[in-house]
């Protein structure tokens, strides 16, 4: 007798649980500092915005981390990196819980970042490199839901702890202990060697034109909701004098809305996803447009969010998919490039959506995200169109000789 279709466990199952933990403990690393900070700046007798660097630093070395890796992309195994990843993000974690001082803290914030940066890479081509093209779909959705879970758990765990106990201990909780869960499951994949192909490095794939309007709409739309996630908290106690742990709630709110964006999208992706990462930008920007302009209730205004993480969760998958539809020799240097964007959007976003919150209020900030979303989208207009300056069916290979000797 068969079983039925939700009990049925395919060969993607165990990949998706291990990039699942991979992806969460990254996340983790990267959230754990946020519900602790002002508790953390008082022990070291800094101010809120000078411990705020840390997270500066953290997205610096992710990023600069992100690029290094995809100029050796190939040489060294998916397991082994997504191995160093959970390692360097044990140890940064476990040195955070232990700095005496706020200068070691910041220095043990950088084995965090890189072991993001390792993580996130690795992750992401290791959904479509460990199970077969028909369950990539099924693997990446699992992968990347990681992160947005590592919010959902992590954000309340940590700012229960880090108040009735430490900060310290914050770290051990959340950060270290994933991390050490996550190494645990990739042990078995440490031993794999990379793949047999010539690896594409990152010059040589971003000849390709439509790589290059990808990669500047991935680095638009992640700046454009690194600065509504900054801000998202904010505006809901600034206009409607929401508690701060009302606010947490709301935002988990909003991170499980990203999980089932996620989920649903998973149905539809194929031949039509350049298309669809125009569209759902465009509707994404609409969405933060209206979060930050529209505000008649603390009410409609979670809904908005929740409705753009939706959004968000879905553009992030289609992306994803549209970015590892290359030769598989240049997944590893794409993706890369794609982990880059993500750290250093951080830092864009914050720039573009602080100086327009300063100019012109939470209007202003949502005019700024959203233009964001509509730039991303007009630059890979061209390729969704069919214009002719992309290849006609999906992101394709890099001419064999552009590969790395």
């Amino acid at each position: 007798m068969p079983r039925p279709a939700l009990l049925r466990i395919g060969p993607h199952a165990g990949v998706s649980a291990v990039l699942f933990l991979s992806l969460f403990a990254g996340q983790a690393g990267l959230i754990a500092i946020t519900p602790i900070l002002p508790a953390l700046a008082a022990d070291f007798d800094v101010s809120t915005a000078a411990a705020g660097q840390l997270r500066t630093v953290t997205g610096l070395v992710a990023g600069v981390t992100a690029l290094a890796l995809g100029m050796a992309a190939g040489r060294i195994g998916l397991g082994r990196q997504l191995l160093a990843g959970t390692g360097l993000l044990a140890a940064g974690s476990l040195a955070s819980a232990a700095a005496p001082t706020f200068e070691l803290l910041v220095l043990a914030q950088a084995p965090v970042g890189a072991g993001v940066a390792l993580v996130t890479t690795a992750g992401v081509v290791a959904a479509a490199e460990w199970v077969p093209e028909v369950y990539r779909s099924r693997a990446l959705s699992w992968a990347l839901t990681g992160q947005p879970a590592a919010w959902i758990v992590g954000m309340p765990l940590v700012g229960v702890v880090g108040e009735a106990a430490s900060w310290r201990l914050a770290f051990l909780l959340l950060p270290f202990a994933a991390a050490l869960v996550a190494g645990l499951a990739l042990a078995r994949r440490a031993g794999e060697p990379p793949r047999p192909a010539k690896p594409t490095r990152i010059r040589a794939a971003f000849a390709s034109r439509d790589l290059k309007l990808w990669a500047s709409a991935e680095l638009a739309a992640n700046s454009a909701w690194a600065g509504t996630l900054v801000y998202s908290g904010a505006l809901f106690t600034e206009s409607y004098g929401t508690s701060s742990a009302l606010v947490g709630v709301l935002l988990a709110f909003a991170a499980a809305a990203y999980v089932a964006g996620t989920f649903t999208t998973r149905r539809f992706l194929g031949r039509s996803d350049r298309p669809r990462l125009v569209a759902l930008g465009l509707a994404l920007a609409l969405g933060v447009t209206l979060f930050g302009g529209v505000r008649p209730g603390a009410v409609a205004s979670a809904l908005l969010l929740a409705a753009s993480g939706f959004l968000a969760g879905g553009r992030t998958l289609v992306s994803s998919a549209v970015g590892l539809a290359v030769d598989p020799a240049a997944r590893g240097a794409v993706m890369a490039v794609r982990s880059a964007t993500m750290q250093f959007g951080y830092f864009l976003g914050v720039l573009v959506s602080g100086t327009a919150l300063a100019a012109g209020g939470y209007l202003g900030l949502g005019l700024a995200v959203g233009g964001l979303l509509v730039l991303a989208s007009a630059l890979f207009a061209p390729c969704a169109l069919g214009s002719g300056i992309c290849y006609p069916a999906r992101l394709q290979s890099v001419p064999a000789d552009a590969r790395a000797s």
